[in-house]
């Protein structure tokens, strides 16, 4: 779609997955077996054809880089357009710009020189299947400066106490964006606007000492422009926290959910080609998601399997998440646990978690 180009920004993401974020940022934690987060807000852009996708990150990101690589994973390495990873470069010593509005500044050119005239901003942390084309088209038909996407939550769990949320009236019109955890609408940090007002705004927040693109015009001239809100109805998850990792990863378990999330909004990944998965005659496996490239021969229940995993005879492994080329070896006895790459687990081992607060491995460790 040429008249629109893609912005994620992972400025504002604070890495709060503890041991899975020591050494990359939130966006490139493994998640449902063979993804990474960022790979569900990508999918999204690629199936609307957006014109270019920039992408903002500050820390920690040399994971992110060898994941992504030049895109082609999501039809994004063309000649004209496509991804553009876009880490911190500051050279301009005039420059006074502050946050996320550092980002913007500093790299300009990749706005002004595309034919896009819209530009739909996303954040990683929220899992969904959100139509961008749609949301598009919606923009357009309100005539709003600024178009917000919410989904109203049934039942609010701990990880949306992070989460903005937006009010509306009964044409859709925000009323209202904060932080009262009581509210429903949940704000999935997507938004769309006109590309002209986005620069111009850009630079009036520099000129006035603001920070935060999102927090500095949105949010604070709510009443100045006519923000209109797009509801979601789709799969949705909130990857902020250990504890929602854990327990959305399991949750993907249920048949419903899984194919909520991918049945009908394929997503890619990295292409990794592997071997399918063995299964000796000792295994016994049940109700989990595996992935390829692995040998099991021990017992899986309820759990998450990444690629590569070698899970050995008389090996239990229950209601865990086990990532790209961990070793169980014999006896060895896992529950509750969320387990990072390439960990090599010793025969007779056994490390119990609390389901609600997980046991969680460093990448590489050797126990």
């Amino acid at each position: 779609m040429k008249q629109l180009m893609g912005v994620i920004n992972l400025d504002h993401e604070l890495d709060k997955l503890n041991e899975l974020t020591y050494f990359r940022c939130g966006a490139a934690v493994p998640f449902a077996s063979r993804y990474r987060l960022i790979d569900f807000v990508l999918s999204n852009m690629m199936r609307a054809d957006l014109e270019s996708v920039g992408l903002f990150v500050r820390r920690k990101y040399r994971s992110l880089m060898d994941h992504l690589g030049d895109g082609k994973s999501w039809d994004m390495n063309r000649k004209h357009g496509g991804l553009f990873i876009l880490p911190p470069d500051w050279n301009d010593p005039t420059d006074t710009s502050l946050g996320d509005l550092q980002h913007y500044h500093n790299n300009l050119d990749l706005f002004k020189r595309g034919s896009a005239k819209y530009i739909v901003f996303s954040g990683s942390q929220h899992i969904n299947t959100i139509d961008l084309q749609d949301l598009y088209s919606y923009h357009l038909e309100k005539g709003a400066d600024v178009t917000v996407v919410y989904k109203k939550i049934e039942e609010l769990q701990p990880e949306h106490d992070l989460c903005q949320r937006i009010e509306v009236d009964e044409e859709n019109k925000v009323t209202n964006i904060h932080h009262e955890k009581d509210h429903p609408n949940l704000y999935l940090d997507i938004f769309i606007m006109e590309k002209k007002l986005f620069l111009e705004q850009v630079e009036h927040c520099i000129a006035h000492g603001e920070s935060y693109f999102f927090r500095d015009v949105v949010q604070k001239n709510r009443h100045k422009f006519n923000i209109a809100a797009y509801e979601y109805h789709g799969y949705h998850a909130v990857i902020n926290s250990l504890e929602s990792y854990y327990k959305n990863s399991l949750e993907l378990l249920q048949q419903e959910n899984y194919f909520s999330l991918f049945k009908e909004s394929p997503v890619q990944t990295k292409i990794k080609y592997e071997a399918p998965t063995r299964y000796l005659e000792s295994a016994n496996v049940s109700n989990s998601l595996v992935a390829n490239g692995c040998i099991i021969a021990g017992t899986v229940e309820n759990s998450v399997i990444f690629r590569g995993v070698q899970v050995r005879k008389g090996a239990k492994i229950i209601n865990s998440v086990i990532m790209q080329k961990c070793v169980i070896e014999e006896n060895a006895v896992i529950e509750n646990v969320i387990m990072d790459k390439d960990v090599h687990l010793s025969k007779n081992r056994i490390l119990v978690g609390d389901s609600k607060r997980p046991f969680v491995i460093a990448k590489s460790s050797k126990i």
